[in-house]
């Protein structure tokens, strides 16, 4: 089911730097309307709970700002369940969310938390939006993913970088086959496999080439590189790589 993969561009930092000092600059709508002439085929944002990048007002503002469509990340509480069925993302994403973590730190526990996460995928489900969960390439998550009912599953790709970048190559691969086996059980499941976590130019390739991943959703970096040579010139060279990946 090889074909063109789509690149969703998440926005979380530019609204992080926005925030370090206050005040509206940068703002995060210029970066989704930059983002959607650059190329990118969605747009991704994660309004936690304690607000440190993402703000409530931001959300309106960006969706008037592109017609990509919007990905939002986001816990499983109650306050976030009532913002999202008020903003109909067209995808709600499930993610661990701690106040301590500087990002996001590894996938949901889906398997544990399934009773609690019933309720909130039917709900967003009835409302329109499409439910993904942010997980570990386990098994065992992605058969709790099914029974919940979600329609897709975003597979943590944090280690695999970290292992490339540390030069453990056969750990890497290791942790690229876990992926890969995940993406081909999902679509078994009717699970569409979506991909993300640390990408970079030098990591996003093997990742890209897994013929049944459908979108990979990049942020961090692209918004660390666009400091140096633009967002879409970031963008563009992303979107390069995965192309080639897929020739």
């Amino acid at each position: 089911m090889a074909g063109r993969i789509r690149l969703g561009v998440n926005i979380d930092h530019v609204a992080t730097i926005r925030n370090a000092r206050g005040g509206k600059h940068p703002d995060p709508m210029r970066a989704a309307l930059m983002a959607t002439e650059a190329g990118a085929d969605g747009i991704t944002l994660h309004l936690r709970e304690d607000r440190r990048h993402i703000r409530d007002d931001d959300l309106v503002e960006i969706r008037t700002a592109t017609s990509l469509p919007i990905n939002m990340e986001m816990a499983a509480t109650e306050e976030m369940l009532d913002i999202a069925l008020r903003f109909k993302p067209e995808t709600a994403m499930f993610v661990p969310e701690e106040r301590a973590e500087l990002t996001t730190e590894g996938g949901l526990d889906a398997a544990r938390a399934h009773n609690h996460l019933a309720h909130f995928v039917r709900q967003l489900n009835k409302n329109g939006s499409r439910v993904s969960f942010f997980i570990e390439p386990d098994m065992v998550q992605l058969y709790a993913a099914q029974a919940l009912g979600v329609q897709i599953c975003e597979f943590h790709t944090g280690r695999f970088v970290e292992f490339m970048q540390a030069g453990e190559d056969k750990l890497a691969e290791l942790e690229l086959d876990r992926i890969r086996n995940c993406a081909e059980e999902a679509v078994r499941m009717g699970i569409e496999p979506q991909a993300g976590h640390g990408l970079t130019f030098d990591t996003v390739t093997p990742v890209a080439a897994i013929p049944q991943i459908t979108e990979l959703n990049i942020g961090h970096f692209l918004v660390g590189e666009a400091i140096f040579i633009g967002l879409p010139a970031a963008i563009g060279e992303m979107r390069r790589l995965m192309d080639e990946a897929r020739a």
